[in-house]
């Protein structure tokens, strides 16, 4: 018997979040930018649509999501803040293109569309996330996405079924 440790100790929590296969710190900030912007873009587009909208669930519906939007682009901000980087202030594309939709009920299946494209990308980050709060936030947000695509689509559906 020696002394000596049976084998070296483990440095691995040391390492840098890349090499242990998790998202480094510039493709975190690129998402959550990319996010805000689309987070933006959304809370626009519902706040239009809730004051146009065709009837009072729309309306309702519209107004829940454009609060949920506005708390997600708050938390992104935040996030974006404590990584010591300026949050961006655009506003994405969708917002641009969701306004050209002129029909209420295709405008708001296109905002479902892009809710769908946030949880895709939400669920491509997360596990590649290393930070125990954001990674919470995140969950957060894909899980209150998923409410609002299935409120959006159970009301889609119930206008199919008229």
């Amino acid at each position: 018997m020696t002394d000596e440790p049976a084998s070296p100790p483990c440095y691995a929590a040391g390492c840098d979040d890349a090499y242990m296969g998790y998202a480094g710190r510039e493709e975190i900030v690129a998402a959550l930018n990319e996010l805000l912007e689309a987070e933006r873009a959304g809370a626009r587009v519902a706040l239009k649509a809730a004051k146009e909208g065709p009837e009072p669930a729309y309306s309702e519906l519209m107004r829940d999501v454009r609060g949920d939007e506005a708390r997600w682009c708050a938390m992104l901000s935040r996030q974006l803040k404590r990584l010591e980087t300026a949050p961006s202030r655009r506003t994405g594309a969708f917002y641009g293109k969701a306004m050209a939709i002129a029909e209420p009920w295709e405008r708001l299946a296109f905002l479902n569309r892009g809710q769908s494209w946030v949880v895709r990308k939400l669920e491509a980050l997360t596990p590649r996330v290393r930070d125990e709060g954001l990674h919470r936030d995140l969950r957060a947000m894909l899980e209150s996405h998923r409410v609002n695509i299935e409120r959006a689509g159970a009301l889609l559906d119930g206008r199919d079924g008229r």
